[in-house]
């Protein structure tokens, strides 16, 4: 029982305490798995981490600024992000319910979107906000289809009846709703159209839909023929088959495997709870298929990281500024820092994170949680304890054992193979 209940706290979420895990062996994997994915009441750890007050965008209403204005709003935008960031860090610490706040960071990579393009820390804030309150897939899609970050991302402003842009409508097809081999290239085409007329503007803070730039005429997607608009485009798509089941696959490669694909029959039952995804977790939460694959998944570097400082007791809004951007900086350097994935196709799984530069940011990272965390008295089982780990490997426990400073003791722990791995 243990086993499965180790990996489930830890796939589910980012990663037990101790006390977590001790309360979910004492109370059974039915309840477990009720608590994480039904988690009864507020969330009164999320609610210790107040959204920060970002303002209006630093340019709304400014027109014909100076060279040095502009420095200035962007170093300002800069020092929004940051705060941003170190918010949604110190949430997902905080948040007792795990299974909320990493679906919340799973639809993140899904509907992958960077300020780095978007550059503005309240948009990214507005879609966040979007992901986190939508009741499910089908609401989701229909706000994501004119999210002002995501459509700026996409250069969905672009899109006009005149010279349209198949960038939004593509990822859309392949990466949001369908997923490959979904669609074909006319869907693509018409359903670019459809798209056709949103932009964002800067005075609203929102996107706004200009009929003069919209195609009205009939588009013909997935075999249907209609006036489509962004709306009603978002309708067919979710309604079509394929997409319960590409949102389950995509949930299998988040939560249980991304090198096995998902078993036809546990695909099948997750699209039955469809549109709903915590009840589709659940279904895979649940399934023997999900607990074969302990042992195969590398955490990814804010798994990794929030899981440790949840477990060390150490959360991001109590360190110094400087510590929290030097968290940040090497969140980055490993590669996923909260609101900037690397492309529309969101972070990498699997072993992609096991690179030797990584190793090596990993360890600067680990030495400066443990120096972070009490370490004193700290040993090689009483570390297996505050760290989850069902048991150190022969191999493993030697090293910990010959180890004399105890913030070395954590470091090692925290860059085990028996951590980095679930």
């Amino acid at each position: 029982m243990s086993d499965s209940l180790g990996l489930l706290l830890r796939r589910a979420g980012f990663g037990p305490t101790a006390i977590e895990l001790t309360a979910a062996r004492r109370g059974g994997p039915d309840a477990a798995l009720s608590a994480l994915t039904a988690p009864p009441g507020p969330d009164l750890g999320a609610d210790t981490a107040p959204v920060p007050d970002l303002g209006p965008d630093v340019y709304a209403g400014r027109r014909d600024l100076t060279f040095e204005e502009k420095v200035r709003l962007e170093d300002l935008r800069t020092v929004q992000t940051g705060q941003l960031t170190e918010w949604w860090l110190d949430r997902m610490t905080v948040a007792g319910h795990q299974a909320v706040e990493k679906l919340v960071f799973f639809w993140h990579g899904h509907w992958a979107t960077s300020v780095r393009k978007v550059r503005s820390p309240q948009l990214m804030l507005a879609q966040h906000r979007t992901l986190r309150g939508a009741p499910d897939f089908v609401a989701m899609s229909r706000a994501m289809v004119v999210d002002p970050a995501l459509n700026n991302y996409l250069d969905g402003h672009l899109n006009t009846r005149q010279a349209p842009n198949e960038n939004f409508a593509r990822e859309l097809c392949e990466l949001f709703v369908l997923g490959h081999g979904n669609y074909s290239e006319r869907d693509v085409r018409e359903a670019g159209r459809a798209l056709t007329g949103w932009r964002f503007s800067l005075t609203r803070g929102a996107s706004v839909f200009d009929a003069t730039a919209h195609d009205p005429g009939r588009k013909t997607v997935l075999g249907h023929t209609a006036p489509l608009d962004a709306q009603s485009l978002v309708e067919l798509m979710v309604r079509h088959p394929a997409c319960p089941r590409f949102v389950a696959s995509r949930l299998w490669f988040r939560y249980a495997s991304s090198e096995q694909p998902i078993p036809p029959g546990l695909r099948e039952r997750m699209a039955q709870a469809f549109p709903a995804p915590m009840a589709m977790l659940r279904v895979l939460l649940a399934d023997e298929a999900f607990r074969a694959t302990a042992g195969s998944m590398v955490k990814s570097p804010v798994e990794w990281c929030v899981g440790a400082l949840r477990q060390v007791g150490v959360r991001p809004s109590v360190l110094s500024p400087q510590d929290r951007a030097a968290l940040r900086s090497d969140l980055d350097a490993l590669g996923q820092l909260p609101l900037a994935p690397p492309n529309v196709g969101g972070w990498p799984a699997g072993a992609a994170w096991l690179t030797s530069a990584a190793a090596r940011v990993r360890l600067r990272l680990a030495a400066r949680i443990a120096g972070w965390a009490l370490t004193d008295g700290l040993t090689p089982e009483g570390l297996a304890y505050q760290l989850c780990v069902d048991g150190w490997t022969d191999r493993t426990y030697e090293v910990l054992k010959g180890s004399r400073d105890r913030r070395q003791l954590m470091v090692l722990g925290l860059v085990s193979p028996e951590y980095l791995v679930t």
